[in-house]
């Protein structure tokens, strides 16, 4: 009677589920009551496929869900991994690049052995760029709380492949990024990294400008503002001496002079200083100097005047 009762009750089960519209059966292996229609596939391979198909017709939210769902059951498994990158293509396609990025390190991190490794850095390298380029610095519609994704991922390139081709452009990027941010003690180290790590590279010589306008930008405000300047000058002069024709070396002569006027201007003060104290020797020492050494810039022609105005007052 029991049995029987069992069995009506089985059967008013499967009646309700499938007046519901959704259709159960009994698995023996989990013990439990399953739709097949939203049941993983018995084979990595056969869930692969019906995740792609998905992704394939662009319905992005039906094929994430079914990667999501091979890789918590199949975790290790070579669809697994495909499923990972497939999940970053999903999450690039919808434009939320830093969650793409994510989900391609996930690739690298948990599958190191995917065939995808180098097309991902490429693509890790791409989303770095837009990031620098002003792409909204959010995911999943949250701001990030850092200034700029691009350093992260730069970062990552450099460490994923540290002599790929992808390599020694992500190190003078993240350079760059850095500088923009005004950050230019980091931005010269990342600099320099080319320079140590990549002589070879074509990156090289732009570095060593990078490197020569961050100690410019460092003697604005510098408390030892005539060294820096005097250090960002002598970059400069290196660049024209070892490239003479590159464009570089013509920009590097710009700021050449830019820094002479710097440099001449810092001295005009200084003299200024001590004619204001009396200590006219020491302000002719100056005022000779800039005379001397800086007679094409716009000071060259005030010190020689103050010199004139000093051999009045003897």
């Amino acid at each position: 009677m029991k049995r029987l009762l069992c069995i009506f009750t089985l059967g008013i089960f499967l009646c309700t589920a499938s007046n519901s519209f959704a259709y159960w059966i009994w698995t023996p292996k989990t013990g439990k009551f399953i739709n097949p229609k939203t049941a993983v596939k018995p084979t990595p391979k056969e869930q692969f496929d019906f995740a792609k198909s998905f992704f394939d017709a662009k319905k992005y939210k039906e094929a994430s869900q079914e990667f999501k769902k091979l890789i918590n059951t199949y975790p290790k498994s070579f669809e697994a991994s495909e499923s990972q990158y497939y999940l970053g293509r999903i999450f690039e396609e919808d434009g939320s690049l830093y969650e793409a990025y994510r989900a391609y390190q996930k690739v690298i991190d948990t599958y190191p052995f995917s065939e995808r490794i180098a097309e991902i850095i490429e693509r890790e390298y791409k989303i770095g760029e837009e990031f620098m380029t002003g792409q909204k610095r959010k995911a999943m519609g949250v701001p990030l709380p850092v200034d700029n994704p691009a350093i992260e991922i730069f970062k990552k390139v450099v460490d994923n492949s540290t002599y790929g081709p992808y390599a020694s452009k992500s190190q003078y990027k993240l350079g760059l990024v850095l500088k923009s941010l005004g950050r230019f003690y980091e931005a010269e180290d990342a600099f320099n990294k080319i320079i140590s790590s990549y002589p070879d590279s074509e990156w090289s010589a732009a570095a060593k400008y990078q490197i020569a306008l961050c100690k410019a930008n460092m003697a604005k405000g510098s408390d030892y503002e005539q060294e820096s300047t005097k250090e960002a000058k002598e970059k400069f002069e290196e660049i024209v001496r070892e490239h003479p024709d590159a464009v570089l070396s013509r920009e590097a002569e710009k700021n050449i002079e830019q820094l002479r006027e710097k440099e001449a201007e810092s001295n005009y003060t200084i003299a200024r200083f001590y004619e204001k104290q009396k200590d006219y020797t020491a302000a002719k020492v100056y005022y000779e100097e800039i005379v001397n050494q800086y007679a094409g810039t716009s000071w060259g022609a005030k010190a020689a005047e103050r010199l004139k105005i000093l051999e009045r007052k003897k």
